[in-house]
C-alpha cells in the first residue's frame, strides 16, 4: 500500500509544476506588450523625425536660394531700342546705348522697341523681359477719390468756370460738334492769377464733375536731380493719360518747369529746361493727343516761356482776378451757407469791409469768426466777430507783405 501511494503523485505537486511556467508567460507577455507599444512609439518618432527633417532641409534650401540671390550682382534696367541680327541694341538706365546679346530662352516676339528688359551687370545681355510700369510719382497722380469740391462751392468765377466747361468738359460731351463744324478743340487751358484766387479749386471742381481720369501733380515733382529723369516722367505722364483716355492732366504750379529759357544756366536749369521741351512736344508733336486735356496753373504767368504760352499748347489762358465787391458777396454766401449767423450779419456789408481779399482770405476770415463764437461759447456768429476776424486777416497779410519787402532777416 505504501508503495503504491509512493508511486502516484499528488495534484498539489502537479499544480505547483505549472504555476511557474504561466507567471513565466505572463511576464514575457506583457513584457512584449512594453516592447511593442515602445516600437510603435519609437517608429512614430521616426516618422515625426523624418518629416521635420525633410520641412528642415526645405527651408534649408530656400535660405540657400535666398542667399545666393542676394549674392548675385544686381540687374541693370534698360529700354530696346532696335533687334539687329539677334542682337538688341539697348539704353540702359544711366542713358547709355549698348549692343548686346539676348538670352536665347526669351520669347524673341515680345522684344521689340521700347520693350522694357533688365540686363545683366557684367555681359549687359538681355536676360529677363519686364512688364512696363510707371513711375511711382506718376502711378500716383491719378485721383481715384473725386474731390469734394462743386462749381456751386466756388463764389464770384461764374465767367471762368463757364469758359473751363467750354474747353474742357465739352469735347468729352459732344466732340461730334467740334468735328461738324471742322474745328479741333482746345488741348489745354492754363489758369492765372494771384495766390489764393482758386485756381487749384477749379481743377478740382473739373475733377468732381467729369467722367474722364483725372491725373494731378505740381510742376516741381518733374523737376528731377539726374538727367533725363524729368523729361521721362513728363513722357509716361502723358502715355498713361493716353491709355486711360479719356483723361485730365492737372499741373499745378507750372512755372517750376516752365519758366523762360535762358542761354546762360547751370546744369540743373538746363535739366528743368530739358523737362520743358519735353512737356512741349507732348502738348504739340506729332503724336496727337486724342482724348487728353491738359490744366496748368500758375500765379506768375510773367515767368512762363512764350513756347508754351502759344495757341496749339494751351489755347485759352483764363485769368482769374482778385475777386470784386459782387465776387466777395457771392464767395462770403458759399462759406456762410451753413453756418448759424446772427441777424446783423450780411454778406454784402462783409465784402464791402474784405477790399482786396482774396477768395482764401475771406474763408480765412469766416473760419476766424466761427472760432471766436465758438471761444465765446455762442450758438451763432455775429457781426462783431466776422469784423474782428476780418481784421486779424488784415493785419496777418500786412506782416506777411513787410516780411516779404524787407527778406528774411530784415
Amino acid at each position: 500500500m505504501a508503495s503504491e501511494a509512493d508511486e502516484k503523485p499528488s495534484g498539489i505537486d502537479v499544480l505547483d509544476n505549472k504555476e511557474p511556467h504561466k507567471g513565466a508567460l505572463d511576464r514575457l507577455s506583457k513584457d512584449y506588450r512594453e516592447l511593442s507599444d515602445k516600437a510603435q512609439q519609437l517608429l512614430t518618432e521616426k516618422l515625426f523625425l523624418e518629416n521635420e527633417l525633410t520641412q528642415l532641409k526645405k527651408r534649408s534650401n530656400r535660405l540657400e536660394e535666398e542667399l545666393s540671390n542676394i549674392r548675385t550682382p544686381p540687374l541693370i534696367i534698360g529700354y530696346i531700342q532696335d533687334v539687329v541680327n539677334e542682337q538688341a541694341i539697348v539704353r540702359s538706365s544711366n542713358g547709355t546705348v549698348f549692343l548686346v546679346s539676348i538670352n536665347r530662352r526669351l520669347d524673341s516676339t515680345k522684344i521689340k522697341p521700347g520693350t522694357r528688359v533688365a540686363l545683366n551687370q557684367d555681359t549687359l545681355s538681355v536676360v529677363e523681359i519686364l512688364s512696363d510700369s510707371w513711375d511711382p510719382l506718376v502711378s500716383n497722380a491719378e485721383i481715384i477719390d473725386s474731390p469734394d469740391v462743386h462749381y456751386s462751392s466756388i463764389g464770384g468765377l461764374e465767367k471762368q468756370i463757364r469758359e473751363l466747361k467750354e474747353a474742357i468738359e465739352l469735347p468729352f460731351e459732344n466732340p461730334e460738334a467740334f468735328s461738324d463744324f471742322g474745328i479741333d478743340p482746345p488741348k489745354g487751358v492754363l489758369l492765372t492769377g494771384p495766390p489764393g484766387t482758386g485756381k487749384t479749386m477749379l481743377a478740382k471742381a473739373v475733377a468732381n464733375s467729369t467722367n474722364a481720369v483725372f491725373l494731378g501733380l505740381v510742376g516741381a515733382e518733374l523737376a528731377q536731380k539726374y538727367i533725363g529723369e524729368g523729361g521721362r516722367m513728363v513722357r509716361e505722364l502723358f502715355e498713361m493719360a493716353r491709355q486711360k483716355s479719356p483723361a485730365i492732366i492737372f499741373i499745378d504750379e507750372i512755372d517750376s518747369i516752365g519758366s523762360k529759357r535762358l542761354d546762360v544756366a547751370t546744369s540743373g536749369d538746363r535739366e528743368v529746361q530739358r523737362t520743358l521741351m519735353q512737356l512741349l512736344s507732348e502738348l504739340d508733336g506729332f503724336e496727337s493727343l486724342d482724348n487728353v486735356k491738359v490744366i496748368a496753373a500758375t500765379n506768375r504767368p510773367e515767368l512762363l516761356d512764350a513756347a508754351l504760352l502759344r495757341p496749339g499748347r494751351f489755347d485759352r489762358i483764363i485769368k482769374i482776378p482778385i475777386p470784386d465787391l459782387d465776387a466777395r458777396e457771392a464767395i462770403y454766401s458759399v462759406h456762410t451757407s451753413s453756418m448759424p449767423t446772427a441777424n446783423d450779419v450780411e454778406n454784402r456789408s462783409l465784402a464791402s469791409m474784405s477790399e482786396g481779399f482774396s477768395g482764401a482770405e475771406i474763408k480765412s476770415a469766416v473760419v476766424e469768426a466761427g472760432i471766436s463764437a465758438i471761444s465765446s461759447g455762442r450758438k451763432s456768429v455775429k457781426k462783431s466777430d466776422f469784423i474782428w476776424a476780418i481784421k486779424k486777416v488784415e493785419d496777418n497779410r500786412k506782416g506777411s507783405n513787410e516780411t516779404n519787402s524787407e527778406g528774411i532777416y530784415g
